[in-house]
């Protein structure tokens, strides 16, 4: 064996997967076939800024524990997690209401008329007393409610996010999420970009990036992991990339493992950042802004990344994303990069007026693999899949904690590196 464990993605999965078991002594090795870490939490850097692939807001340690378990670990002090001043906003009537997601929003409107906004308070009384059952999705959760409560913050809240269609996606995951979550008041961000976790985590282990694995097979005494650079063996293989991705790499999964694999379906996500020589929405307050569907069906969230944190642009510049609804990624996600910005940037100008000539530089990021559904029919078979027997080849990432968020992926992380240590010690 050329080491103990093998772990497949240099996500924060993965890293975080690796972390725990080179504390605990074993040898382990890192293969991601892209050039850095990060996974789907990437941060490039281009022109003095930090331009995040994805979206990542970190709530309290009450809401994200394990996250915040690692940051203290790892020895990311306050400056590194600094919080988010208002956070979240939604745009309605020509405007962007603030304060959504905190109590705030409750007397100011945040979007949604006093009738709204009352619902909005049951729904959470109702959440808090018992969790949806299985098999309510979103759209069944918030459809006895107000419509507005579902086209001016649930829809686009779920669509934004995570990249789901609240017709398919499970009502549990996403109340679980909405409850420890918590008041959008309390949101962090990275100071130095969204990958500063799996920078820190990578740090002292054994990565390898640009190393593509193309299959993973059982072999006497361990797992052995073939890729055009060369095979490496090991006791036992961690499989930390989006389940659709398992499933290909290991066809030889048992019967239990494979119906949650390929249960685990995923929502494609399509983000534009824009390098901008100076800044733009000086009127506006906070970081993201909601764009319900009744406003723009292509485009859905936008970011004033410059206003995340003062070091994400250099003085002077200004840095805006733009993400796309379900439909809109559909839509988008196959055309040239030029088409797709010049379709969202034409788009985001009746939002933010004079955009347009203010970009210097575009990033389009495509996410084939955004973030798990969570679907009623993963979510009944995901139990049968935390109990199944320890194997050779194991898994981490959020879609194993069906938790679509970093914390997901942290926190199956250490499940997942338990269930390896019990099984090689």
């Amino acid at each position: 064996m050329n080491v103990d464990v093998a772990v497949v993605g240099a996500g924060p999965a993965g890293l975080a997967t690796a972390y725990a078991l080179d504390r605990a002594g074993l040898t382990v090795r890192v293969l991601e076939s892209d050039e850095a870490v990060g996974g789907r939490m990437r941060t490039l850097r281009a022109r003095g800024c930090l331009i995040d692939t994805g979206a990542e807001m970190l709530p309290s340690a009450a809401g994200y524990p394990a996250t915040w378990r690692l940051i203290r670990a790892l020895g990311l002090d306050a400056d590194a997690v600094p919080r988010v001043r208002d956070a979240l906003g939604v745009w309605r009537d020509g405007r962007v209401h603030p304060h959504v997601g905190r109590p705030l929003g409750l007397l100011t409107g945040a979007g949604l008329p006093p009738r709204a906004r009352l619902d909005l308070v049951r729904l959470r009384l109702r959440l808090a007393r018992r969790r949806p059952g299985p098999a309510t999705t979103v759209a069944d959760l918030v459809g006895k409610y107000h419509p507005d409560l579902r086209e001016f913050l649930v829809e686009p809240l779920v669509a934004g996010f995570f990249g789901w269609d609240p017709r398919r996606s499970a009502a549990a995951v996403f109340a679980e999420h909405l409850t420890t979550a918590g008041s959008t008041n309390t949101w962090h961000t990275y100071r130095d970009g969204m990958d500063s976790l799996a920078r820190a985590l990578a740090v002292g282990l054994d990565v390898v990036t640009g190393h593509e694995v193309t299959g993973v097979v059982t072999c006497p005494g361990g797992v052995r992991l073939e890729s055009p650079r060369g095979s490496v063996t090991a006791r036992a293989a961690v499989l930390a990339v989006p389940a659709p991705v398992a499933a290909r790499l290991h066809p030889g999964a048992p019967p239990d493992e494979r119906a949650y694999l390929e249960a685990c379906t995923y929502a494609p996500m399509l983000r534009l950042s824009l390098v901008l020589n100076r800044p733009a929405a000086a009127g506006w307050r906070g970081f993201a802004t909601l764009v319900p569907a009744t406003e723009d069906p292509v485009l859905n969230v936008i970011t004033a990344d410059h206003r995340k944190h003062p070091g994400r642009a250099p003085a002077g510049r200004g840095l805006i994303s733009l993400v796309t609804s379900p439909y809109g990624t559909a839509t988008l996600m196959g055309e040239r990069d030029e088409k797709v910005a010049d379709q969202l940037v034409g788009r985001a100008e009746r939002f933010v007026p004079g955009l347009a000539s203010r970009v210097a530089r575009f990033h389009v990021h495509r996410f084939p693999y955004g973030l798990p559904e969570a679907t009623p029919r993963a979510l009944a078979l995901r139990a049968a899949f935390e109990g199944r027997p320890g194997s050779a080849v194991e898994y981490a990432g959020d879609w194993v904690a069906l938790r679509p968020c970093s914390e997901g992926a942290v926190a199956a992380a250490e499940r997942t590196a338990a269930r390896v240590l019990a099984r090689l010690t």
